[in-house]
């Protein structure tokens, strides 16, 4: 029993599907059949942009799908450094020539309704699979002495009726309003701990469709940076649509026309840009939206916990938007769900929590630290971070000219490559060697604090946060 048809749901549904006979999707809204906002997923008339590990995991449990994407209008980015126009930390990334081979990976630029629609429809077509639309989940039910979860009770949202759905595992996926720490608290369980920094983000977004030729890439991202917690954002998408998006943190508002929305960035944005925004076409209305925090539920903390129940996605961790990890990080818990089934079901939820920490502390550690980094975010990052944050500009002072080492970002970035690939001695050299005489103060870093590899689980601080 799967709660909620979210991307995390579906991508768990499909892991399940192949190591239990039925499952079933409940869900509270009614599904559409084409690509349409809905209710249940707020943040579809936002900005999105897909990580390329995302991306891979899609077509590892659903193969073919990033072609049907792609042949449905979805925009592929296929290493032109010229298409992308990154700028994090003040720094912005090399926009000539190509990714080198055979490292490139491409990126897929589509509207979140497009991407939910095609995996759903995908998911449909999944025989043991079963998708209970207009459903809520009112608690779980368990064993008597509350030792294994045993199912969930719901209503139907149109007649009202109650009833119970047995399971042999349930497992939510209701994103960040998720209810499962209420509903160990009522089987006598403690709530899990959490982590929480607070960032008080809010955005506002909209639809356009600009003259084609007028902007000449397919991803732009200004990102915030020392004293201005500003950011923009624009996205190619399906069917010659472009999504605008500014955003704002530390409690500054955004304004909610796109005249206002254009000269809240007007001091940062290429004037281009900006010109081709004032003669678009409007395609939907601005849409605003408000993130309070990044927000851990530590369920690997938990040292009782009952069989028979999961959590992952939003439910687990949710994080800034701003940097695009949400979709990748419930896409590779999936796969975590699916390497602990190999094993068996004994202790499946404590193999779980604790496989999948990794992960997400990778994706945490890269939004807290870029976070922490703007002075107007309140917080005080630990030395490991603000260590990282420091090496992290000289990388992205290299990937301004360096090709080579703007793919290693990048690939660190959208979570192909791990971390320490920013900490090879190779790739420091070449780093460092565009930097002179900063080769030393690295070396008197590192003899002070431990080789640079012992912070390498925090090295996507304030330059990484782009997409």
């Amino acid at each position: 029993m799967v709660l909620g048809a979210s991307m995390a749901g579906l991508l768990a549904a499909r892991v399940l599907a192949d190591s239990y006979r039925t499952v079933t999707v409940v869900e509270r809204d009614a599904l559409p059949t084409e690509p349409t906002p809905r209710r249940g997923v707020p943040q579809g008339r936002l900005i999105h942009a897909l990580l390329a590990r995302g991306a891979q995991v899609l077509e590892e449990l659903l193969p073919g799908i990033l072609d049907e994407l792609v042949a449905d209008g979805a925009v592929k980015w296929d290493g032109d450094f010229s298409k992308l126009y990154v700028s994090p930390g003040g720094h912005r990334l090399v926009q000539s020539g190509r990714c080198p081979s055979p490292d490139s990976m491409p990126f897929y630029f589509q509207s979140r309704p497009f991407l939910d629609w095609h995996v759903l429809r995908r998911m449909r077509d999944v025989p043991n699979v079963t998708i209970l639309e207009r459903h809520d989940v009112v608690s779980l039910s368990a064993t008597a002495d509350r030792s294994r979860v045993m199912g969930v009770d719901v209503i139907d949202r149109d007649t009202r009726e109650v009833s119970m759905l047995d399971a042999d595992l349930v497992v939510d996926a209701t994103g960040r309003g998720s209810r499962t720490p209420l509903f160990l608290e009522q089987l006598g369980y403690d709530r899990p701990p959490v982590d929480e920094v607070v960032v008080r983000l809010t955005y506002a977004c909209q639809p356009v469709r600009i003259r084609p030729g007028a902007i000449a890439e397919h991803f732009i991202a200004i990102m915030p940076e020392h004293g201005r917690p500003r950011m923009f954002a624009a996205a190619c998408y399906e069917d010659d649509a472009t999504m605008f998006a500014i955003g704002a943190m530390a409690g500054h508002e955004v304004p909610d026309t796109a005249d206002e929305m254009r000269d809240f960035v007007a001091d940062f944005v290429p004037a281009n840009v900006l010109a081709a925004l004032a003669n678009a076409e409007p395609l939907g209305p601005v849409v605003n939206y408000r993130v309070p925090s990044n927000r851990w539920r530590r369920y690997d903390k938990l040292r009782r916990l009952p069989d028979g129940l999961l959590v992952l996605g939003d439910a687990v961790c949710s994080f800034n938007p701003i940097y695009g990890q949400g979709m990748t990080v419930a896409a590779v818990e999936a796969t975590v769900l699916r390497d602990c089934l190999r094993h068996g079901n004994d202790d499946l939820a404590r193999r779980f929590f604790r496989s999948s920490v990794k992960p997400i502390r990778i994706a945490w550690q890269t939004a807290v630290g870029s976070d922490l980094a703007l002075p107007e975010v309140e917080g005080t990052a630990p030395l490991s971070i603000r260590l990282s944050n420091a090496y992290l500009d000289r990388v992205l002072t290299a990937c301004e000219t360096d090709e080579a080492v703007t793919l290693r970002f990048l690939r660190v970035l959208g979570m192909v490559d791990p971390p320490a690939k920013l900490f090879s001695p190779s790739f420091m050299w070449r780093v460092l060697r565009a930097q002179g005489s900063g080769y030393r103060r690295i070396q008197a870093v590192s003899a002070t604090h431990g080789d640079a590899s012992a912070t390498v689980d925090h090295a996507s601080a304030a330059g990484t946060s782009i997409t």
